[in-house]
């Protein structure tokens, strides 16, 4: 068995365009020992446009972009690809490693080649799954840093080099290898084949997904008769009271946690005070902390922000 890791960057990235100018790969025993590793460099046939998710300056390549004409497309390079990725005893895996998946796949189409057909494992899940922690996407640097690997950013073949060590310390802090890792967290493979992809799973992310649903569902049901409540005792508030003409709103986390919300709410209506959902429209709101849109939204508009550890008083005062 050997292990193939590789990484991909590209010239420009668009919802159904991904040019493919480096491919970097590093082959390695089950030992981690390498035996071979590349960087196959690609000419785009479009320029560079390496721009971050909101359109503005992106990452820089530790490549110079006018090199890359000097070399083959990405159909000269597509069976050397297919052999390291479609070999046998191989154990594919990368960083995200669905996003250059895609990025192979979009390339396939294209220029007409046939699909890849390939099962993938995914360092970043590996972590995802060690750390129980499947809310937010790790880093390739973020990992490497926390493990004690070091490398070069966006240089293709460092990044699998990178990407391979990283999978090599976990490895090694579980007392296994990929395979065991695979086991212990009951991982099933990315699968690209017939231009269709196939994502990940294990058993953690199944459980996290059942959850976070469960708690999504808890939010809406709390959020729900939170304003039953309100559309149904705003109208019995007292008139006249020390906070008539003052209108209210709460964080979200306060809103859901109906024991609590229910209580600050009916003591502002028995003030005279009013409620609204929206923040902007507020002279007072509360929270447990400062921050937030919902906030900002709250103190742009001139309201009050008033800790909820401080609402008793608060309340006396307004």
């Amino acid at each position: 068995m050997k292990y193939v890791f590789f990484d991909i960057e590209c010239a420009c990235v668009f919802r159904d365009v991904a040019k493919i100018c480096a491919f970097g790969y590093v082959v390695a025993d089950e030992q981690f020992n390498v035996t071979e590793r590349e960087d196959i460099l690609i000419n785009p046939r479009g320029k560079f446009r390496l721009t971050d998710r909101k359109g503005g300056q992106g990452i820089v390549l530790p490549y110079e972009y006018e090199d890359f004409k000097k070399y083959p497309a990405f159909p000269a390079v597509y069976p050397r690809i297919r052999e390291l990725l479609e070999g046998e005893d191989t154990i594919v895996c990368g960083h995200a490693t669905f996003n250059d998946v895609k990025y192979l796949n979009l390339e396939t189409r294209r220029y007409k080649l046939p699909s890849f057909r390939f099962r993938f494992y995914d360092t970043q899940f590996f972590y995802m799954n060690r750390e129980n922690s499947f809310s937010r996407q790790y880093g390739l640097q973020t990992m490497a840093e926390s493990l004690g690997v070091e490398f070069t950013p966006h240089r293709a073949v460092d990044d699998a080099y990178a990407t391979m060590r990283v999978c090599e310390a976990l490895c090694a802090r579980e007392g296994t290898d990929v395979k065991g890792l695979v086991g212990k967290y009951d991982i099933r493979p990315g699968l690209l084949k017939n231009y269709r992809i196939e994502t990940l799973t294990s058993a953690g992310l199944r459980q996290y997904i059942v959850d976070r649903d469960a708690e999504k569902e808890a939010r809406a049901k709390a959020h729900e008769e939170f304003y039953r409540f309100v559309n149904k005792n705003m109208r019995k508030r007292k008139k006249g009271g020390s906070l008539e003409g003052k209108a209210f709103c709460f964080s979200k986390d306060i809103e859901d946690d109906c024991e609590l919300s229910k209580k600050l709410v009916a003591a502002i209506f028995a003030s005279g005070g009013t409620y609204t959902s929206h923040s902007g429209e507020c002279d007072v709101y509360i929270a447990r902390t400062q921050g937030g849109v919902r906030c900002q939204n709250a103190l742009d508009a001139g309201a009050s922000f008033i800790p909820l550890d401080s609402l008793t008083e608060a309340l006396e005062g307004v």
